[in-house]
């Protein structure tokens, strides 16, 4: 079902132009050095379209919770995300509008799911990572259990 749902994502939605070109534009942000936090983050969001069914976009902070980041990454990463945050609610309300739209056909509705997923990280591309749909429901398992834990 996974594969039907990336080929309808492909071919009638032209789901490889969109995934290469966020792909592009996160290459040419990463280049800038200046806005590598949202260049990298886009960069992953490129490759969540080019399968969107079977894969979710994950803080990379709860994917890899042991990995120890600089502390000026961090600082610079939420500057860079304050400055993104006009041009962030306006891709996320582009991207709304747009999932709107694809609900109207039948044909659109799985394509508009998996198109809404990405919301959050039009909004906030910094500091996400994609993984597989396993992997994400593991991640949200072993964070429920680390918040019964502690």
């Amino acid at each position: 079902m996974r594969a039907l749902g990336n080929i309808l994502w492909h071919i009638p939605f032209l789901g490889f132009v969109n995934a290469g070109l966020t792909f592009l534009l996160g290459l040419l942000l990463t280049a800038t050095v200046v806005a590598a936090p949202i260049g990298l983050g886009l960069m992953q969001l490129g490759k969540f379209f080019l399968a969107p069914f079977g894969h979710e976009m994950v803080a990379r902070s709860d994917a890899m919770p042991n990995e120890d980041t600089n502390p000026a990454w961090k600082s610079y990463s939420t500057i860079v995300m304050i400055v993104w945050l006009p041009l962030g609610l306006l891709l996320a309300i582009g991207t709304i509008i747009q999932v709107v739209f694809l609900f109207i056909s039948i044909l659109g509705i799985p394509v508009a799911a998996a198109l809404a997923k990405t919301v959050g990280t039009m909004f906030n591309p910094v500091g996400k990572v994609c993984v597989t749909s396993e992997a994400a429901a593991e991640i949200r398992k072993l964070a429920g259990l680390g918040k019964l834990a502690g």
